[in-house]
């Protein structure tokens, strides 16, 4: 190692430490062990440039072990991303400031992921190397390689334990990812202490076991062994690789060097001039770097930023010599989505009421399909259950290692990697992204959904078999409180249709979007053509069947139940009552309605109200208040065909127009 390289390694290692000081929160520990490591791929092999950090054909860095956030900030900093300045390295962790306590996309510029669940940025990861060797597939040409790129992902003891690394790794194995390179940070120790109590096992052979090359760097302050691994993983053409780099957490100082409380608290003052003193660091100012050191990171930025200018000389040959790719490019990377959305928009034929029962997850399937006509790259698929959720495009290919061209994604039984590779698909661009399961296996999406909201993806989310009309298969299968979950995820959209109409405008709605999740919760059974639906659902909720003048009753649901209420609506009128039905397939969507339209809809002066929907009732007080009553689960399903359950549980217009006379 070079006097500079050295200086290079060690202005990481102080800048953070000193930031996590200043702040008096923070993880040293990765940073100090992992400095030279990151070092060594970003000045030596990340394809990058500092001054683009949007260039299509750059590497991706993903730190999955996002609490090593100032090993990210750091060189961010040194390589002059985005004018992180030294002024917001020392701003680390305070409100407003560009460098949060964990690493955000869309906040920080040079940021690719968000990371902080660990193992999330290994399953965001494989998404971004499914995402580049597709586009390579659709856009390359014979000397024409514009989409060829690695994706790097940099993950802890902690994130091999999480079982979302193993379900990525192992269909990133399965799918022959080359592309792909993880490097495994392996101190053995967490936050508990010594990982042999909790974690012994070879991580390297369950790698080798998934179908990645695996390579071992003994010393994690090599950088020639670091460097040689790295472009030893890319010479790999059929594998993805794992690169171990044995390393030691809080490296350098000496009271806190492979001890667990090095892991995610301040050094502390005394330990940080221990750490200056120890590495040979003969500057005693906070957050003070060496000229020389800056120099040498400039430098190196300038000499990155000649890959893009020779990209861009090959892309502008490649336009040339292909102007229909130069145009399907520009759909793929531009204004693709919103001519999609459009066409959805003016499709006659999709909107109209075929005046049949169906289920909502047969209406869905056959709005892919016309989407996978509109939206060439549109990608996706379901965690082995296709065919149920509908979400197969026909004709479209299965993505595979022999065919990187299929746009049909197979998961396997894999729901929570399945979400961050979809959430990867996203980050990467050029893509537009949906994920499946049944509605009650949501649980193991959560996480990554909550992801998907935090980092603005516009992500579709299709569960089927949403309520207790699930049937036989019982509790286990249905779903009862999952509404009220996704609901209470800030930023994400849940749709929940009634029939054919509004399952068209919840697809709309899901692919017009541009920075909110979507989730369409879909029936297993069918349903009835409901009278009145229309694109008024693209509002979230409307007026489906009203009385005159100001009704002293309404009556609020949403999916299977809309029918039902419907039903209860002809019932009371008989007797003389006033009553409105609304339909409410998204109650979030409704919330970002004008007040004005929102009172039209809901008027405060009528407070006679019955919500009805087939799973839990948590959320439905905001629109029913303390005079309106609820027809929803107060427990779990049982097992028996669809239609008992129902009127076991008192979903029949009968029982929903008792509960209204009630009031």
């Amino acid at each position: 190692m070079s006097q500079l390289d050295k200086l290079s390694v060690n202005a990481i290692r102080v800048l953070s430490a000193d930031a996590i000081q200043k702040a008096c929160s923070g993880h040293p520990g990765m940073p100090l062990g992992c400095a030279p490591l990151a070092y060594e791929l970003w000045m030596n092999h990340l394809s990058h440039n500092p001054a683009d950090p949007d260039w299509e054909n750059r590497d991706r860095f993903v730190l999955s072990g996002g609490h090593a956030s100032m090993l990210l900030y750091s060189l961010l900093h040194l390589f002059g991303y985005g004018g992180l300045s030294k002024e917001d390295i020392m701003e680390f962790r305070q409100l407003g400031s560009k460098t949060p306590g964990h690493p955000e996309y869309g906040h920080t510029v040079g940021v690719e992921a968000t990371t902080g669940p660990l193992g999330a940025g290994i399953g965001m990861a494989v998404g971004m190397a499914i995402a580049e060797s597709h586009l390579a597939h659709v856009f390359n040409r014979e000397d024409y390689p514009v989409v060829d790129h690695y994706t790097y992902v940099l993950g802890g003891d902690g994130c091999m334990m999480e079982g979302i690394s193993s379900e990525a790794l192992s269909l990133a194995g399965t799918l022959g990812l080359e592309k792909l390179i993880v490097i495994y940070d392996s101190n053995r120790i967490s936050i508990e202490g010594d990982t042999d109590a909790v974690f012994k096992e070879d991580v390297a052979k369950r790698m080798e076991a998934f179908g990645f090359q695996t390579i071992l760097v003994e010393d994690g302050n090599d950088l020639e062994a670091i460097g040689k691994a790295i472009e030893e993983a890319k010479a790999d053409k059929s594998r993805p690789s794992f690169i171990t780099v044995r390393t030691e957490i809080g490296f350098g100082c000496p009271a806190k060097q492979g001890k667990a409380s090095s892991h995610g608290e301040p050094l502390g003052e005394e330990n940080v001039a221990a750490l200056r003193e120890n590495l040979g660091w003969n500057y005693s100012e906070a957050f003070y770097v060496p000229d020389e050191v800056y120099r040498h990171f400039e430098q190196a930025s300038r000499e990155k930023a000649e890959n893009e200018a020779a990209w861009k000389v090959m892309f502008a040959a490649y336009c040339q010599e292909y102007p229909e790719m130069e145009a399907l490019w520009n759909q793929y990377h531009g204004e693709g989505v919103k001519k999609a959305a459009e066409a959805l928009l003016e499709d006659e034929g999709l909107w109209a009421d075929s005046g049949k029962p169906e289920a909502t997850r047969s209406v869905s399937g056959r709005v892919l399909n016309r989407l996978k006509d509109l939206l060439p790259n549109l990608m996706g698929g379901s965690a082995d259950l296709g065919p149920s959720n509908k979400t197969i495009m026909n004709g479209a290919g299965d993505y595979s290692a022999d065919d990187r061209g299929g746009r049909n994604l197979h998961f396997g039984v894999r729901e929570m990697a399945m979400t961050a590779i979809g959430n990867g698909l996203l980050l990467h661009g050029g893509m537009r992204a949906y994920v499946a399961t049944f509605f009650v296996f949501s649980d193991y999406t959560k996480p990554m959904a909550r992801l998907s909201a935090l980092m603005k993806l516009p992500l579709t989310y299709v569960f089927t078999h949403d309520s207790i009309g699930v049937g036989e298969d019982g509790p286990t299968h249905e779903p009862v409180e999952q509404l009220a979950m996704f609901r209470s995820i800030p930023n994400f959209h849940v749709f929940r249709p009634c029939d054919a109409v509004e399952t068209v405008a919840a697809w709309y709605s899901a692919v017009s979007t541009e920075n909110t999740p979507t989730a369409l919760v879909l029936s297993r059974q069918n349903l009835p053509a409901v009278k009145g639906t229309g694109r008024d659902a693209l509002k979230g909720a409307y007026i489906l069947d009203d009385c005159e003048g100001t009704p002293e009753l309404i009556l609020i649901a949403s999916g299977s139940e809309v029918a039902l209420t419907v039903k209860a609506k002809e019932e009371l009128e008989k007797e003389g009552r006033k009553v409105r039905v609304v339909s409410m397939p998204s109650m979030e969507v409704f919330e970002e309605q004008t007040a004005e339209y929102k009172e039209s809809v809901l008027p405060k002066v009528v407070r006679k109200r019955v919500a009805v929907e087939a799973l839990g009732g948590f959320g439905w007080h905001k629109y029913v208040g303390l005079d309106g009553a609820l027809v929803t689960m107060n427990g779990f399903g049982a097992s028996a065909p669809a239609a008992k359950l129902f009127e076991h549980f008192g979903f029949t217009a009968e029982h929903i127009a008792e509960v209204a006379r009630a009031l």
